[in-house]
């Protein structure tokens, strides 16, 4: 069975933005995405940039430093959806008014 950590409370992450968490040291990117929540790794592939503070549009992060974009959902890359690049995507859940996510 999954082990959720909070992380935020539902208020804390704007719609259309992200924030980075430390889930047992992993970081994490939780985006609020019309009022639910998607989590992916927070580290770009390509160069390392933070993908929580990237501009996110219709469900897609872009990276803030070379702009590669990724799925917030699923982790894929959208510059080449077919290419098996991409971020680990993580289960996401609120419970009592409280983000959660498990990395198992």
């Amino acid at each position: 069975m999954a082990e959720f950590h909070s992380v935020a409370k539902v208020g804390d992450i704007p719609e259309n933005e992200g924030r980075a968490y430390d889930v047992d040291g992993v970081m994490v990117a939780v985006f609020n995405l019309g009022g639910t929540f998607a989590a992916i790794d927070d580290m770009c592939p390509h160069a390392g940039a933070s993908l929580s503070a990237g501009h996110v549009e219709e469900e897609v992060v872009m990276c803030p430093l070379h702009a590669w974009r990724f799925h917030c959902r699923t982790g894929k890359w959208m510059d080449n959806p077919t290419a098996k690049l991409g971020v680990e995507t993580y289960e996401t859940r609120v419970q009592d008014g409280e983000i959660q996510v498990s990395i198992d």
